[in-house]
């Protein structure tokens, strides 16, 4: 089974293992010369859309050797990949100048990758070898029994940003941060080769993914972030858009999970569509289109804190959950609305749906927020309810049908919603 939409002529390979699973439709299958991918397309190719959105773009130059990825340490990079070294032809990457200085280093615009993340690590060097003398075995290799019971435990019970005796300091700076690093809203209007149907597809699939792979919820939002703040400001080819999603995820993972999936795991979600080599460059690439920015408030985050300070039964809890994930797949209209905001929203329609109630006053002190100001939200993410039964993307529902969830998914919101 393949996730397929005719209008937006993107195939994405399954995520399910074994004989069985699905080959991903590439384009030397379809009959078309596979050396013509290029990674990301180049704005100058479509000089109308120069003109129309060019304004204050910035050129980086990038090569296709092998000091665009970070090769083991000790290793030649020819054995690890076993194909010749190619010749350093450059590729023009464009991108939107950044709208606040949290994007460049005062000073040093244009500094080289390997200059940022130099480390001194003479100092540290002592230190890790008396680690390594105490370990005889992989850290990898730890009590399975340890794992399965942090899995069962409550999600926000561990979740640092719930602290009680900071919640206030806390929420207020992610309510701050949540402005600086959002995406652009409208961002899929400047994209020349691929829509937001693409994109949709797209976040399906990763949520398959997160589920292949036991993430957490956070993971997913993150890589959502991630992916929506990179399509902001760089000019994607269809070809590459499930290798920039691939390198969301493996960036979201690496920074949320305890034991994130190898690099040759997401390479084989793919179907082996796309290398390690590639991916690795994707992944190097992100950070810098990204400033190494990675520490993001998500809707997810806001929603746990708001469960925290107003307490639900469990089903209105999931259900919150299951409308706030609902969000990710469309980037308009949801992307015009903060985190914080949508939280709030998902909040209200599984209150109401459960309890016939919509914004505690605890919640709209806490967080400032009237209902008036979330009702457009709130409508919006009631459409979404409404609609998700009859889309193709169907990844996000088939999760929330689980007894684990207790089948929140199945649940039919009311028709209309008395917001007058």
């Amino acid at each position: 089974m393949h996730h397929n939409n005719s209008k937006s002529g993107v195939v994405l390979a399954q995520v399910t293992r074994g004989p069985g699973a699905c080959q991903m439709l590439t384009r030397a299958q379809l009959g078309q010369d596979p050396s013509q991918r290029t990674v990301l397309g180049v704005l100058s190719e479509n000089e109308q859309y120069r003109k129309t959105y060019g304004q204050e773009i910035t050129a980086i130059r990038c090569f296709s050797g092998p000091e665009n990825i970070f090769p083991p340490a000790g290793k030649n990079v020819l054995s690890d990949y076993g194909v010749p070294e190619p010749a350093k032809h450059g590729f023009d990457i464009y991108m939107d100048e950044p709208e606040q200085e949290r994007n460049v280093c005062p000073g040093r615009e244009g500094v080289a990758l390997e200059d940022v993340c130099e480390v001194d690590t003479s100092t540290l060097k002592s230190d890790l070898h008396f680690l390594l003398d105490f370990n005889t075995v992989s850290p990898m290799l730890v009590d399975s029994s340890l794992h399965s019971q942090s899995e069962v435990m409550p999600e926000f019970d561990t979740d640092v940003i719930n602290v009680t005796e900071y919640a206030e300091e806390i929420h207020q700076y992610l309510r701050e941060a949540e402005i600086k690093y959002r995406p652009k809203a409208h961002y899929m209007r400047k994209q020349p080769d691929i829509t937001e149907g693409m994109r949709t597809i797209l976040v399906d699939w990763l949520v398959e993914v997160g589920e292949e792979y036991k993430f957490r919820a956070e993971t997913l939002y993150l890589a959502v972030n991630f992916l929506d703040r990179f399509l902001s400001c760089m000019s994607v080819l269809r070809g590459k858009l499930q290798l920039v999603g691939t390198a969301a995820i493996l960036l979201a993972s690496k920074y949320e999970e305890i034991y994130p999936p190898e690099v040759e795991e997401f390479v084989y979600i793919t179907d082996d569509t796309y290398t390690k080599r590639q991916l690795l460059r994707m992944e190097h690439l992100f950070l810098k289109v990204l400033a190494f920015d990675l520490a993001v408030p998500t809707t997810n985050q806001f929603l746990l804190q708001y469960l925290r300070r107003q307490g639900v039964c469990v089903r209105t809890e999931n259900l919150a959950k299951y409308v706030a994930e609902l969000s990710l797949l469309e980037a308009d209209p949801f992307l015009k609305y903060l985190p914080s905001l949508i939280a709030a929203a998902a909040y209200c329609l599984a209150n109401y749906i459960v309890n016939r109630h919509f914004w505690p006053e605890t919640l709209a002190a806490f967080t400032g927020y009237s209902l008036n100001e979330i009702v457009p939200c709130l409508s919006e993410l009631h459409k979404a309810c409404l609609d998700i039964p009859h889309r193709p993307q169907q990844a996000i529902r088939e999760k929330y049908k689980s007894s684990k969830y207790l089948h929140v998914s199945l649940m039919e919101p009311p028709a209309v919603l008395p917001l007058q």
